[in-house]
């Protein structure tokens, strides 16, 4: 059990770290829905990664199998995973360059969203990303230890530490415009770096 100790640790400070961008991409999509529904963004998205995270262990060897390659394209090899990455790495794009855009060329931030539907669709933006995050991470995960048991534990562990830094994050970040843009800009960055690893 000690030997696991040390694994576990590092395992979870990983999934913490790569964890941050989910918050933020969270937190920055719950800022444009009404106070009563911005806790509950936050809370179904983080809950929904731990659901896909522990489904993607189930399945881990069909997991590992995306890394195969699928098709070669000017002497570059595309695989499962890689695709999946370079997609999220375009959305997420996508989704920054719009929220900069509407914060330094406008005169306003992108309108609250009626409740009606916004929500859904907030959902379901969180959930590409979740899905790019969550393959992202069980990979490493894999790659760093061999027992399941570890990474499940890692898994719950970093969603528990997610949901309680969320709040102050969400909050930080509303309350302080120049942080907002400097939060998108570092999503800019991990969007460029999830093409550039779906193109290795």
């Amino acid at each position: 059990m000690a030997d696991a100790l040390v694994p576990l640790l590092s395992l979870i400070a990983l999934e913490v770290i790569l964890g941050i961008d989910n918050i933020i991409f969270i937190s920055i999509l719950a800022d444009r829905l009404p106070e009563e529904n911005r806790n509950k963004l936050r809370y179904w998205g983080i809950g929904l990664a731990m659901v896909m995270r522990l489904v993607l262990l189930a399945l881990i060897s069909w997991i590992l199998r995306l890394d195969s390659t699928l098709f070669t394209l000017f002497d570059i090899a595309f695989s499962g995973k890689g695709l999946i990455l370079i997609g999220g790495g375009l959305f997420l794009l996508y989704k920054s360059t719009r929220e900069i855009y509407h914060k330094t060329e406008t005169t306003q931030d992108l309108p609250h969203l009626a409740k009606t539907g916004s929500f859904g669709r907030l959902l379901g933006e969180v959930i590409v990303l979740d899905l790019v995050f969550s393959i992202d991470s069980i990979i490493t995960a894999v790659g760093m230890v061999q027992e399941l048991w570890i990474m499940y534990t890692a898994v719950v562990v970093t969603v528990i530490i997610m949901l309680i830094a969320s709040k102050p994050i969400s909050h930080f970040i509303s309350k302080h415009p120049s942080f907002k843009v400097l939060a998108l800009c570092f999503l800019m960055m991990i969007g460029l770096s999830l093409i550039a690893e779906g193109l290795q």
